[in-house]
């Protein structure tokens, strides 16, 4: 297995494995890969690139519908899980998974790049995070996935309602409003029900953030979608709606 990468959820990552997929949250895989083949314009053959792929049930669901598909992740583990399925599936173009650290993607060319569920986007903050005071938390992770996009490529990124945290933060919930993150104390199962004491750190944003944030790293905003999970489609945002859902175009990056 290779090594451990820095960050917080990877250690969560590697206790869950396949149990991840037991959360109520991963079952509406289906309808939201269907959803972004619209919402994309998605082609059989078109390269996708899924940033924070988990054990990779939208890169599957993807591949399965004929796209060329590589799923990058922090964590060793659901790598493995991601390959594995993949090499179980029987299409003209099997899916790639890899290693990678989102802070830090180098990719280029793809049709379409998304980060979905928190896979990536929105995990940038945690107990150590140092940026300069000019850069949003989530800022680095978005312009990696810009610049990964072809001249015509689309992006897709989901991100959770700062709007519907507030109004319904937990008894174990900790909102830092100058960051806009939940610190969240909770635990998490291994497949046989083994529990681990976990810590999460959720950056929340507002539509207008999402919009903001996405033209300082050069995209083009096609719009912002209020989704729920296994519920994804044109949907105006409000604030009953768990996560809001950015759709943009490639763009011209901003000079460094």
């Amino acid at each position: 297995m290779a090594e451990m990468p820095d960050h917080w959820f990877a250690e969560l990552a590697e206790h869950m494995g396949p149990a991840y997929l037991r959360y109520s949250f991963t079952r509406g895989t289906d309808q939201e890969v269907g959803a972004l083949i619209e919402l994309l314009d998605l082609q059989p053959g078109d390269r996708v690139l899924d940033v924070g792929c988990g054990p990779g049930r939208h890169s599957l669901g993807l591949a399965a519908a004929g796209m060329d598909v590589t799923g990058v992740d922090i964590s060793p583990r659901f790598v493995d899980l991601a390959a594995e399925a993949g090499a179980a599936l029987d299409v003209a173009i099997r899916p790639r998974f890899r290693l990678a650290d989102a802070r830090h993607l180098d990719e280029r060319g793809y049709d379409a790049v998304i980060s979905l569920c928190q896979g990536a986007f929105g995990l940038a903050g945690g107990p150590d995070t140092e940026l300069p005071p000019d850069r949003e938390l989530d800022e680095p992770i978005l312009a990696g996935m810009a610049r990964a996009l072809a001249p015509h490529g689309r992006l897709a990124v989901s991100a959770f309602s700062a709007y519907f945290q507030l109004r319904f933060l937990g008894d174990d919930d900790r909102f830092d409003a100058a960051a806009g993150v939940n610190h969240e104390r909770t635990a998490v199962r291994d497949p046989d029900g083994a529990e681990l004491p976990a810590e999460l750190w959720t950056t929340c944003f507002t539509p207008r953030e999402l919009r903001l944030l996405a033209r300082t790293v050069g995209l083009r905003v096609r719009q912002v979608y209020g989704v729920t999970p296994g519920a994804y489609g044109p949907h105006p945002p409000s604030i009953e709606c768990p996560e809001f859902l950015l759709v943009a175009d490639a763009g011209t990056p901003p000079s460094s």
